[in-house]
């Protein structure tokens, strides 16, 4: 199998609580392509990371888990995002570096694209005309690109910039993800109320579990019950998307079959640190 391409972003991610600070790898795009690689899906990973310490960090532990990393550079350095957890939920905030991501596709990262048999974007400045029109360029001819916009708060800076672009290139491909905050965030409704002209939407609702609607049918399937203790959740989301790409990318069209194993491998990374996806017991 060639490899599935995974385009946008990664980042240090920085966990504050009461005891202190961890780093840890993180950004949606770098999830992604590493829960590909872990359920046996060879992946390679297109994303702004700078020539610094954290950049190293990245790479190897991208290298360790067998993505193949195509790095975009940074004058400002690789990016961080902060999860201050100090008073219970989680306050985000992005680091300069995080907030100007951007990539400009080298000759190799466009031939990585081309000879992909699935494209997945995951977190891209939707708001930077210049970057979306690149990125629409180098998708042009590929025709199978799946979607997970993952906008965050401390990200956007045009809201409808960002909407726009976004409903643009979500027109054109095979399968959308949106969680419910990302409804949220975008259109200030619940998920079942945001119409996307994607053939196909994974809506991911949290503790109310994930829902596939196709031009025919909706499948739903609710959280996985487990009695051990959540213990982060910033990875869900992430993990189920990549669950259910690695399922396309050996040709699966059984949506119900598909939400089964996401949730579950969902319920499992939860109950981990970190944004890494982890396999069912």
């Amino acid at each position: 199998m060639n490899r599935v391409v995974v385009i946008g972003d990664a980042l240090v991610d920085e966990m504050r609580d009461e005891s202190g600070s961890t780093d840890a790898p993180g950004g949606s795009a770098l999830n992604v392509a590493v829960g590909l690689a872990i359920l046996g899906v060879p992946s390679t990973l297109i994303a702004m990371i700078g020539d610094d310490a954290d950049g190293a960090s990245l790479r190897q532990y991208a290298a360790e888990r067998g993505v193949v990393v195509l790095a975009a550079g940074s004058a400002l350095g690789t990016g961080r995002a902060v999860s201050d957890r100090s008073e219970g939920e989680p306050r985000y905030s992005f680091s300069d570096a995080a907030r100007a991501r951007s990539i400009h596709f080298s000759e190799a990262m466009e031939r990585a694209v081309a000879d992909a048999p699935l494209v997945v974007i995951s977190g891209f400045p939707f708001d930077a005309p210049a970057e979306v029109a690149e990125l629409r360029r180098v998708l042009a001819a590929h025709p199978r690109v799946l979607l997970d916009a993952n906008p965050r708060e401390g990200f956007i800076r045009d809201r409808a910039a960002f909407v726009a672009a976004f409903e643009q290139v979500a027109a054109r491909c095979e399968l959308v993800k949106i969680g419910d905050e990302d409804a949220q965030l975008l259109y200030g409704v619940g998920v079942d109320e945001v119409a996307l002209s994607s053939p196909v939407v994974l809506a991911t609702e949290g503790a109310r579990g994930a829902s596939v609607r196709t031009p025919t049918a909706t499948v739903h399937r609710p959280i996985v019950s487990d009695e051990r203790p959540v213990i982060d959740t910033m990875g869900a989301g992430d993990a189920t998307f990549a669950s259910v790409v690695a399922d396309l990318a050996r040709g699966s069209d059984d949506w119900e079959a598909m939400l089964d194993a996401a949730m579950s491998i969902a319920a499992e990374t939860v109950r981990h640190a970190g944004g890494e996806l982890q396999r069912p017991r």
